[in-house]
């Protein structure tokens, strides 16, 4: 049976993939199936076409056809739906829930600042593969967001990072002890810092490293990165780490792989069985990488 597939999740801080029924609609959940570092993935595009995924992975009542390079996955419509009630886009200033400032890092002088829901605890900083990062405060979304704006202006701390940038330092980290002194100097900054708004409760330094939980260690560099699926594509291959929405997969003529999971989001895809195996490979448009580089197609 195939499936369409909903992306990465991280499901009590470990990568899993969200399926949802086949048929070309995307109302509910089916099933969500967790990945092992170690283990193979495979799959083969078995879809005509790349559905929208809708507003909340909820579906498009059109049915809309999105191109096959958008990490987004959704038609126009379902995208200005979605922003309509966003945190990011500025449009939910009434939101009466607790927000949490944190720093985030992803390489040597690459960190950001940023806010997200108290309650979702770590999970935002595990969809943006953030290596490590620390708590600044928490408090009201106005009072957060302003503290945000504070660093942006006064630390030139900036509020995002291109995943390209974050993929190409990944095998090539410091030590966890240089990880943690670069954010808590940052932090030590940012608390010396005039302008805090009152109603926001500060947060003391603490470190929290999520290499183990990428898999990170020892990692191999990126040869290729993936940038588009199309139908009859596979990509097979065992997989090395997951940082945010991308998987490292080595493959068997021993290349390092990069899958933004992004974008298999809106395909109909089934398993590559015992017969395919290893020897399927990835068969999908590959953008090499050359010492950190990104070259032609092959």
């Amino acid at each position: 049976m195939s499936w369409l597939c909903g992306g990465l999740r991280w499901t009590a801080g470990r990568p899993a993939l969200a399926w949802y029924g086949g048929g070309g609609r995307l109302e509910h959940v089916e099933r969500v199936s967790e990945l092992t570092y170690g283990n193979d993935v495979a799959f083969r595009v078995t879809g005509e076409d790349r559905l929208c995924v809708g507003v909340r992975r909820g579906g498009c009542p059109l049915r809309s056809v999105v191109p096959r390079r958008s990490s987004g996955g959704q038609c126009p419509e379902c995208a200005r739906l979605e922003r309509s009630r966003s945190v990011a886009a500025d449009t939910m200033a009434d939101d009466p829930r607790p927000y949490a400032v944190y720093l985030a890092w992803f390489g040597s002088g690459m960190v950001k600042v940023g806010i997200t829901a108290d309650e979702r605890g770590s999970a935002r900083l595990l969809e943006q593969g953030a290596v490590a990062f620390t708590w600044l405060g928490r408090g009201p979304l106005m009072a957060a967001r302003r503290t945000e704006e504070l660093l942006r202006a006064a630390l030139g701390v900036p509020d995002r990072i291109p995943y390209k940038e974050k993929r190409a330092v990944r095998s090539s980290l410091p030590g966890r002890a240089e990880r943690a002194r670069e954010i808590e100097e940052l932090h030590r900054r940012a608390g010396a810092l005039a302008g805090w708004p009152e109603s926001l409760e500060r947060a003391p330094f603490e470190a929290v490293d999520h290499a183990g939980v990428f898999g990170l260690e020892g990692l191999r560099p990126m040869t290729g990165v993936v940038t588009e699926l199309a139908p009859e594509g596979t990509v097979v291959g065992r997989l090395l780490a997951a940082a945010g929405p991308d998987l490292h997969l080595g493959t068997a003529d021993g290349a390092v792989v990069v899958l933004d999971t992004r974008l298999m989001s809106g395909w109909e895809l089934a398993g590559v069985g015992p017969e395919g195996g290893a020897a399927a490979g990835v068969t999908v448009p590959v953008k090499s990488v050359e010492r950190g580089v990104q070259g032609g197609l092959f």
